[in-house]
């Protein structure tokens, strides 16, 4: 199947399709974090990220387009990004870090609670969103490839469910207490 069938084959909503187009290019796209230095966590963010921009330009792209150059173009551009915004993150001296540490041990008490409030949230969660977040927040540091094959899911759709997931879990949290406000849980 060529490129163009690919990408129809997407265009249609055929999932086999995008799981072969994924399969065929996700090595090429983890290869550019790596090749930057990057870790599995951001390698795997990286890889989400340019899959979710092909699925949003799908309609976009021209039938002749050349995908392989496309997709590394967009994913070189994720990581010039990550990398850019790394680069202006303050570093913390050691007195910021005591400070800090110091700070963190006075809130957490409150994020006891905070800690219990979310886990309660997540049991009101469908088996499918509840087993996806704690594989992806409450397991350990773990891969996107690993987690994907866990669950049964394409590496593919993981990005776009937990948007999907953490919107709910938004909304169930929203309606325990009415006071959370829309960005103190990131879908992206």
């Amino acid at each position: 199947m060529d490129d163009d069938e690919l990408l129809a084959g997407c265009r249609a909503g055929d999932a086999a399709v995008w799981e072969e187009l994924v399969r065929r290019y996700e090595r090429l796209v983890r290869s550019i974090p790596r090749a930057y230095g990057l870790g599995t966590t951001d390698i795997e963010e990286i890889a989400q990220m340019t899959f979710s921009v092909l699925v949003q330009s799908l309609d976009r792209l021209r039938p002749d387009s050349r995908l392989a150059p496309w997709l590394s173009t967009v994913a070189r551009r994720h990581t010039w990004r990550l990398l850019e915004a790394r680069r202006r993150e303050p570093v913390m001296d050691i007195d910021d870090r005591v400070a800090g540490s110091v700070d963190n041990v006075a809130v957490s008490a409150g994020q006891a609670a905070d800690v219990t409030w979310v886990r309660d949230g997540l049991r009101l969660l469908p088996s499918r969103c509840r087993v996806l977040l704690e594989a992806l927040y409450l397991a350990g540091e773990r891969s996107y490839a690993d987690i994907a094959n866990d669950l049964g899911i394409p590496i593919g759709s993981i990005g776009p469910t937990r948007a999907r997931c953490l919107e709910r879990l938004r909304t169930i949290l929203l309606h325990a207490t009415k006071e959370v406000p829309s960005d103190s849980i990131r879908t992206t």
